[in-house]
């Protein structure tokens, strides 16, 4: 049997690469440079050349050579400062004077305005001398100045050794100085493709490029691409930050988000830009920004955030990328900035000091209002996390006194349909978007693996329970006895019974001595809370664990003495907030609140050996100051936005040995999880609106919001119109209480009483709808006033009515007897795990399958029938099969037959509900991934050698000797090519020598990707 030689592969590929730059990408082929003395990133005779044909004289040229070869050989700076000076001086130009007396004149060194007038040329085997020799594959010089190496390796040979080869050059003991010019360092092969980072990028960082392109080499389609005279050059002036210490470049995904927002800001257009959380989106912005600065001198920008820690991240970041920023104290110290012609970039709080309240919120717009309106230049506007509700206000006050500001508004997820109205009318539609599963596919963030586990609780004495309460609420009237037991009744309260908290506890002590990356000291956790409270009695239980001291509790709570003043209930016992207030105390031992959480986040984020666990209810669970982890433990009722957002802080990439973030859920949350996934996963329904449908859409909200509160005015006031004059508090008491001291009175108006309070909360709901809207809805200033004392007049009456009628209760004096009664007579078993998921990642049964948006696609009416959701689910296995059937025949027939198999055991009964989904589950599986762990390791890896190996009967030697020589002889766009495709016929036939065997198998190859 017949191999093709794969020795030469490493150079062959070599040799095609010099002539795809030199051929292709036209740039000069300087040669061989192995036995070349003194090679050099600064190659002088070029450099000198190319600037005196660009007009310098010899003076100018040499002093400017001078300064470039001091900043790119300072020993006594880092490679990354070296790197850093000498890109400022390939970015801005050398400034130098020919003589004493003379100006600055500023050398070019790069012509960024017109890329093709510069000289790209390549090198290869360029022997470089150091403390130890080394010689980079090939060399990419602009200029005579070299600002690209690329390292190749043969087929067979991990790209990863490429990369590691690039980065130990970097080091002191080998040619670090070369580097110091450096602006891209590739990697690659032909079978992986290509990789870039910057100098001191670490390997798990090194990034791939994704677009459309007609060559089938992925190393070849990838050079093409960055390496396009204009886009090498526009990614390094463009796309290029010096971010703290670490030199950054784009991803695919922000070149491209960049690049539409540019094209938005060019028409004066808004808009939103979706990237999904842990993809960079911060430096988009700085992008964006600088851009605008550079291209419009006149162009102003402000960055709107709503968390101090957002604020602080996002001035550092442009502080550290070069860009001099104004972080502004109040909405009043905003519009007088903006008043003047300088700072151009500034940041600002929407309300400045902490809590995300009304009150807060009303108080920034009211300072906004009263500043001066005179605006100078134009002014771009970043709104972050753009989605909040609040940014409808704010946007409205802004337009006022910015009357022709650009708003942008940027997004970790997508617009739901909750604030889809507000957002639009707010931004526009959306630039650019990059959902989850395209960040996962592109090992930008990592997939996640979701667990349900369920708590058992069962009540240890009913007739205790009956006992226990009547005694502790003698004298309370039935409707007081209701509330009280409307209160402590909850779920939640059931939930939160100390057996249950202990049962989590245990939980997740077990866990940290049994999941790989939790017990190596590698990984850490989040817990979420459901209250404060829980927080607390939460922390509380880990002391008395190993935990101890290894475990943080971090809520937007800041003890006060006035928290307490009114809880002391004379009984001996601790209200809530004391419980509270007590274990803040104790916890802070005199440190104040942020410096407790800013040194557990640190040592949560630097040593996670030493602080594993934080619990956490609200806080560092979105945005930039939320850390990321491996466990995410939520015992809390979250949907949307927030879940969303919460999920994403274990999808983080850290050490090597994280593969995947897990999420372990005590509160059934998975279909919100799969909903949540979904709608981050799918296409966008609305993502062709115009400007026109933008208004229509405000003007009906606004329409329906002004009826809905004229209605709600309305019926409240007919349903008091029979209330005697004077009609005055005494009146409506005799009117909707009788005799309040009479019983049978106050029986008797109940029902009108429970009208008020139904018509008082429709009215409250009604006039918040579009309470910040009113002018809009065509309300003079005289109703708008009118209106506001109606509400006000109505929410003092139901008041009154209550505590006449005694339908009100201070239920504080009540926490100890219930909190006891839960805590004593609720008991709760070992956890134990309900989903039948596995080692499954939420994209596979989520996206991949498509079983949830076919689920969540069905009427209603279908929805409950078991029957249906199997047929949509076994159908969109089907399709999926069906799908990848050509790619290869052997698998995926033994997957119909699979199907089958379980659709006959479902009509006939034989399986249950419950086994019919694991069942499905695992099929959806083993569709999405045919990689399964009993192939050869020869094959798992690639899916032709898998595709080969599953229709040549398994036959390991067979499917790789047969995929090295397709490699081997398969040319450029030989798909539809008679010629090329019979030559690799020809090297089938030389190992099968079986003509038929050929023509079966050759439409497998067809379809594979890899060739």
């Amino acid at each position: 049997m017949q191999t093709p030689a794969v020795g030469q592969i490493e150079r062959r590929t070599q040799n095609r690469v010099v002539k795809l730059f030199n051929n292709v990408l036209k740039y000069t082929y300087l040669g061989n440079w192995e036995d070349r003395p003194n090679n050099s990133n600064i190659e002088e005779g070029i450099v000198r050349k190319y600037l005196s044909q660009k007009g310098y004289n010899e003076i100018l040229i040499s002093k400017a050579l001078d300064k470039l070869r001091i900043a790119a050989n300072n020993y006594n700076e880092s490679l990354y400062t070296n790197n850093k000076n000498v890109y400022g001086l390939l970015r801005y130009g050398v400034k130098v004077k020919a003589d004493v007396g003379e100006n600055y004149e500023t050398v070019a060194l790069i012509d960024w305005k017109h890329p093709l007038k510069n000289q790209f040329a390549i090198a290869e085997e360029v022997t470089v001398q150091g403390n130890h020799d080394k010689r980079p594959d090939i060399v990419l010089y602009v200029n005579g100045i070299a600002l690209g190496v690329l390292e190749l390796k043969r087929s067979t040979v991990s790209i990863g050794d490429g990369i590691r080869q690039g980065i130990v050059n970097q080091q002191k003991e080998f040619i670090q100085s070369f580097f110091s010019t450096i602006q891209f360092v590739f990697a690659g092969n032909d079978t992986e493709g290509l990789r870039y980072g910057a100098i001191g990028t670490p390997e798990k960082y090194f990034l791939k490029w994704k677009e459309e392109g007609s060559e089938e080499n992925l190393l070849d389609k990838y050079l093409l691409k960055i390496c396009d005279k204009e886009r090498f050059l526009e990614i390094i002036y463009n796309f290029t930050l010096f971010d703290g210490g670490m030199k950054k470049l784009c991803r695919t995904h922000q070149y491209f988000g960049v690049k539409a927002a540019q094209e938005h800001v060019r028409r004066r257009d808004g808009g939103i830009i979706w990237h999904t959380q842990g993809s960079g989106k911060s430096l988009v912005m700085v992008w964006l920004a600088k851009w605008i600065l550079e291209n419009n001198p006149n162009a102003r920008v402000v960055i709107i955030t709503d968390r101090d820690e957002l604020d602080k991240q996002i001035e550092r970041v442009f502080t550290d990328a070069g860009e001099g920023m104004v972080r502004t104290t109040s909405g009043k110290d905003l519009m007088e900035q903006l008043g003047n012609t300088l700072p151009r970039l500034l940041c600002s709080l929407v309300h400045k000091f902490g809590r995300r309240d009304v009150e807060n919120f009303d108080a920034f717009i009211e300072e906004l209002k009263s500043g001066p309106t005179n605006t100078v230049g134009e002014i771009f506007v970043f709104v972050d996390e753009c989605h909040r509700t609040q940014s409808g206000k704010l946007h409205k006050v802004m337009k006022a006194i910015m009357k022709n500001a650009i708003f942008i508004g940027f997004t970790g997820t997508p617009l739901l349909k909750q604030d889809k109205q507000t957002s639009l009318e707010v931004f526009g539609k959306y630039i650019h978007t990059y959902k989850f599963n395209e960040a996962v596919e592109d090992e930008v963030v990592r997939d996640l693996i979701y667990e349900a586990r369920d708590i058992d609780q069962q009540i240890s004495s009913q007739q205790r329970i009956d006992e226990w309460f009547e005694a502790k609420t003698k004298g309370l009237n039935d409707f007081q006895k209701s509330e009280l037991k409307k209160k402590w009744g909850t779920m939640q309260r059931v939930l939160s019974s100390r057996s249950r908290l202990e049962k989590i506890v245990s939980d997740i002590v077990f866990d940290f001595n049994v999941k790989p990356r939790l017990s190596s000291g590698m990984g850490n956790a989040i817990l979420v809370a459901g209250s404060i409270y829980e927080a607390c009695r939460y922390f509380d239980l880990f002391q008395n664990t190993e935990l101890k001291g290894k475990c943080a509790v971090i809520t937007s709570y800041n003890p006060s003495t006035r928290d307490i003043t009114t809880e002391d209930t004379g009984a001996n016992t601790e209200t809530e907030k004391e419980y509270i207030y007590k274990t803040y105390v104790a916890l802070l031992n005199g440190k104040t609140t942020e410096k407790y959480e800013d040194a557990a986040k640190a040592k949560f984020i630097k040593e996670p050996a030493n602080m594993k666990l934080l619990v956490v209810v609200d806080k560092l669970l979105t945005g930039f100051d939320a850390p990321p982890c491996t466990y995410l433990y939520i015992d809390k009722s979250m949907q949307d936005h927030g879940l969303f957002q919460a999920i994403c802080r274990v999808n983080r990439l850290d050490s090597d040995d994280k593969e995947f973030g897990y999420i372990v859920d005590y509160k059934d949350l998975f279909r919100k999880v799969e909903d949540a996934v979904a709608v981050y996963t799918s296409e966008l329904d609305y993502d062709n609106f115009r400007k026109e449908d933008v208004d229509v859409l405000l003007k009906d909200r606004l329409k329906t919001g002004r009826e809905r509160l004229g209605a709600a005015l309305e019926e409240i006031a007919l349903l008091c119109e029979p209330v005697a004059p004077p009609k005055d508090s005494l009146a409506y008491i005799r009117y909707f209480c009788g005799n309040p001291e009479n019983e049978e009175d106050l029986k008797a108006n109940e029902v009108k009483r429970t009208a008020l309070y139904k018509q008082t909360v429709a009215l409250i709901r009604a006039y918040a709808n579009i309470a910040g809207e009113m002018e809009e809805a065509g309300y003079s200033a005289k109703e708008i006033e009118d209106i506001k004392k109606q509400v006000d007049f109505y929410l003092n009456l139901r008041e009154e009515i209550r505590r006449a009628s005694g339908e009100t209760l201070d239920l504080k004096a009540y926490e100890a007897d219930m909190r006891h009664l839960i805590d004593n007579f609720i008991q709760a078993e070992e956890s134990k795990r309900i989903d039948p998921f596995g080692d499954q990642t939420l994209l596979d049964i989520i996206a991949k399958s498509g079983i949830a948006k076919a689920v969540n696609n069905l009427p209603q009416g279908i929805k409950s029938s078991t029957e249906a959701i199997a047929e949509t689910i076994e159908n969109n296995v089907r399709r999926k099969i069906i799908k990848e059937h050509l790619i290869d025949p052997a698998y995926f027939e033994e997957m119909s037959k699979l199907l089958k198999e379980i659709i006959k055991e479902r009509k006939a009964n034989a399986v249950s509900y419950e086994e019919y989904l694991k069942k499905i589950a695992a099929l959806a599986n083993k569709v999405s991934n045919p990689a399964q762990e009993y192939l050869p390791e020869s094959i798992k890896k690639s899916n032709a050698r898998r595709a080969l190996y599953n229709n040549l009967d398994g036959d390991e030697e067979l499917a790789v000797i047969m995929d090295e020589a397709v490699k081997y002889v398969k040319k450029a766009d030989w798909r539809g090519n008679e010629a090329k495709e019979r030559e690799i016929k020809k090297a089938l036939y030389d190992i099968l020598k079986d003509k038929n065997e050929v023509e079966r198998i050759f439409p497998i190859i067809k379809q594979q990707n890899e060739y």
